[in-house]
Formats: structure tokens, sequence, C-alpha cells
């Protein structure tokens, strides 16, 4: 008799309806202050920051001996929303919580790759993000205006180290995993590496040690869009017309790096917008065109160009070489997790040969690490749109766990 569960795998469980026997069902985000006057939280800039509230969700139930935890840091764009639908999304006037499941919906709930039958899952927004977390958006208690630029550079360490006192306020000693993609998978590495005691495996998707010098230049080109747009008015702009033009280009250029050149060419090729002809206009007369123009405006409405100012400088800094002086191997020589790397053949903002690095950089410290490459058109993005894949992989890897 086949078990209706498995059966799930490899079936799309993006539209799973809150009823569903596969869904985590109705959600709603939970607020905790994890650092204040008495206890801030100190910075690797050198600054300190207090209050700091974080946001996080919960899904499935904590084990009596609090050993089933599973940590999912988020992407840049991301939130603490990452399966099941938001019970409170008309009330909050909040434009990132809407009527759609979570940014892994496809990933988490009963019977999914991170089965919420089994395991107790986490995911918590990032500082200086604007969903939820304290950030630039937020009011400066010294000023009693939002924080805009004066809000300190904060690092994925200074992330991961906010996140260990959320693991502390949830009563886990020690996470059965951290698992994440992209900028998620570098928390995740340094969770392991800076806290090696405190997370028994990680799940790494389409990530790296660190972001390639082709990554960091569409990053700068997307901050320096903001800089100069004309309503940025160094960054206090919240009482006007936010930088909508310069944070609309930055995420379509951001968006390109997420897409590669077989599923860009499968989707739009050079289809015009019109037909087959061209209309003999300068703007958007091709798919692609229109297609990124959609992703800017919309990125607009739901994200604060402060915090992508911020998040984006966070993943350039980001280096796990500097733990060793510059070596990777002597880098993850403290990791004491079990490792599982997954890489996309497609993927051309953290390929496959720098995740197969760190895996050889695992290796050379005699340390469990296993390597998986999916052949994939999506690029990086195929980490959120192929979940089905991967899971035949990352079940039993969690199970031997």
């Amino acid at each position: 008799m086949t078990d209706p569960l498995n059966a799930h795998q490899g079936k799309s469980t993006k539209f799973d309806l809150p009823g569903s026997p596969f869904s985590v069902g109705w959600t709603r985000p939970k607020r905790v202050i994890l650092a204040d006057e008495n206890n801030p939280l100190s910075l690797e800039c050198g600054e300190c920051l207090a209050p700091v509230t974080v946001e996080y969700e919960t899904y499935g139930t904590l084990s009596p001996e609090k050993d089933n935890a599973i940590f999912i840091p988020h992407a840049l764009s991301g939130d603490a929303h990452a399966a099941g639908w938001d019970a409170d999304w008309k009330k909050d006037n909040r434009p990132w919580r809407n009527s759609k499941p979570g940014w892994w919906d496809e990933a988490i709930g009963p019977g999914k790759t991170f089965d919420t039958n089994r395991y107790f899952v986490i995911c918590a927004n990032i500082l200086g993000s604007c969903y939820g977390t304290t950030g630039p958006w937020e009011t400066n208690p010294s000023t009693g205006k939002p924080y805009a630029l004066d809000f300190p550079v904060v690092t994925v360490d200074d992330w991961v180290r906010l996140h260990i006192r959320l693991q502390d306020y949830l009563g886990i000693d020690k996470l059965l995993a951290v698992a994440g993609g992209s900028l998620g998978g570098q928390q995740a590495l340094a969770w392991a590496i800076r806290y090696p005691d405190r997370v028994r495996s990680l799940v790494i998707y389409s990530s790296s040690a660190r972001l390639s010098a082709q990554g960091l230049a569409f990053n700068a080109i997307g901050r320096h869009a903001i800089f100069n747009d004309p309503h940025f008015k160094e960054g206090n702009y919240y009482d006007f017309t936010p930088p909508g033009g310069g944070l609309e280009l930055a995420r379509m250029l951001g968006h390109i790096t997420y897409l590669s050149y077989h599923s860009m060419e499968g989707k739009f090729g050079r289809n015009f917008q019109n037909g087959s002809k061209p209309c003999y206009r300068l703007n958007k007369e091709f798919s692609v065109e229109s297609y990124l123009e959609h992703q800017g405006r919309s990125f607009v409405q739901r994200f604060d160009a402060n915090s992508y100012l911020y998040l984006s400088r966070a993943m350039d800094y980001y280096d796990a070489t500097t733990y060793g002086n510059g070596d990777l191997s002597k880098a993850c020589s403290v990791i004491k997790a079990k490792l599982l790397l997954i890489a996309y053949s497609s993927d051309w903002l953290y390929p496959p040969e720098s995740t197969r690095d760190l895996a050889k950089a695992i290796l050379a410290n005699n340390k469990p690490v296993s390597y998986i490459e999916i052949p994939s058109s999506y690029g990086h993005d195929a980490f959120l749109l192929e979940v089905a894949q991967t899971a035949p992989f990352v079940r039993p890897f969690l199970e031997r766990v």
C-alpha cells in the first residue's frame, strides 16, 4: 500500500490549501525582544544595538527532549513566513503579508522535505530587514525618528548571533539542523563555524563560502541605483516618496542573477511583447523587458530600499575563509555538524564549482560531508523551484542524523 505522505513527494505542493493534510495550515507570526539596554546585541562593526525585536514563525511540535528542531534561515528578500497561509494578512496592513503560501511551502509541511509531523521547524526574519525584525525603517530610540542610514552595518555573523538568542529563548540547546539556500545557506555555514556545539547538521542549497566578484558587481550596481534615485534623500525618505525607481532597478539586476541562460531563453527568447514584429519603440519591446519590469515594480510594493542596501552589503561581506585567516580548510576545521551540500548545474550566482570547493575544504578535515549536483535549467532559483528533486536526498540525510 502506498504511503500517502511519500506519494506526495515529487508533486507540486505550492497550492496546498490550509485544510490540506500536506499544509501546516493557518499561521501567525510571533515577535520577541531579544536585546535591550541591559543586554544589547554586539555587532561586528563595533556598535551595540538595542532594543532588537525578531519576528519568527514555527511549524510542527517541539519534542519533549527538544531534539527535533530545524532552523530555516531565509535568503536576501525572504521573511519569517516560510510555510502555510498567513491568518492575519488582511488585518496587518503590511505589504509583504498576502494571500500566497509561505516562500518555501513546497518544502515545509506534513510529509514534505522538512516533515512537520516529525520536526519542529523555525524560520526567523534577519536583522536589518523590513519584515518584522528590527531594521532601518524602525524608530531610533535616541532620535524618535526612523534609523534610516544611522542603522549600523550588519553582517551574516550578526544575524546568526541574534538567532542563537532566539534558539536560547526557545530552550533549544542543539538544533537537529540548519537548512537554507543562497544567503540562507551562508547563515547555516556561519552557524556551524561560529557555534559548532549548537547544531548537529547542515543542509546547504545553492550557496558557498563567499560571493564571487561578479556577484559583488551586481550588488554594487543595485545599491548605486538606489543611492542615485532623486527620492533617496540620504535614506530619510520615510515621510516622502520612496526611491522606487532605484529599488526597482536593483531588483531587476538581482533577478537576472537568479535565472540562467537556458531558463531565460526557454521562457522569453527574443519574443516581442506584442505579437511577432517590433513596434519600433525604445521601451518594453521584448517579453523579457516586461517581465523584469514587473518583478521590479512588485518588489517596490513590498520591500524597503534602505533594507536592500544593508542586506545586500551583508551578503557581500560574508567570506567563510576569514575564520581561517584566508584558508577555507582551516576555517572548516571547527565544524562538528554533518553536512549535505546541494548545487544546481545552471546556477551562476553560486556556481557548483564554488560549492565543491567548500566540500573539499570540509573533507580536508575528515569531516562528514555529502555533495550533490542537480541538473537544472532554473539557475540560482532552482532551490526554490525544484524542491521535489532534492527531497530523496534531504529526508534520509535528516533521518540518519
